[in-house]
């Protein structure tokens, strides 16, 4: 009886330190979001929509502004300053593993005199 104790105590032993740190709850973090535009240097500032589980912040690249609404489920954006491909805007997170599940959609582009442009060929991405 004394040696079933024993073994039931190691085999709970190893079984609880296998499941420390072993991704199993979620993991908060940033994800980036990048901007492919066919205007580089030539587009002042866009509005989109991050769609995914939960926002939790939002903050722009270095040169760049956001102004955001209500942070959630459905996440209004704005991003001006001199737009150029590669990431434009990092978003906090509660669970990175689940970037598949965010997606950003461009509203408007604008020029950096302010004209609206034509949404072809402009694309957003989500990463970790």
């Amino acid at each position: 009886m004394r040696r079933i104790f024993k073994a039931l105590a190691v085999t709970l032993a190893v079984v609880g330190a296998g499941s420390c740190g072993d991704g199993i709850g979620p993991v908060a973090g940033v994800l980036s979001v990048s901007l492919a535009t066919p205007n580089a240097g030539a587009d002042g500032a866009i509005l989109l929509t991050v769609s995914g589980p939960a926002v939790t912040s939002v903050s722009a690249e270095p040169g760049l502004r956001v102004f955001s609404g209500t942070l959630g489920i459905t996440s209004n954006v704005a991003v001006t300053g001199p737009l150029a491909n590669g990431v434009i805007l990092r978003i906090g997170v509660p669970d990175t593993r689940r970037a598949s599940q965010y997606v950003a959609t461009i509203l408007s582009v604008a020029a950096n005199d302010y004209s609206l442009r034509a949404l072809s060929g402009y694309k957003l991405t989500v990463a970790p």
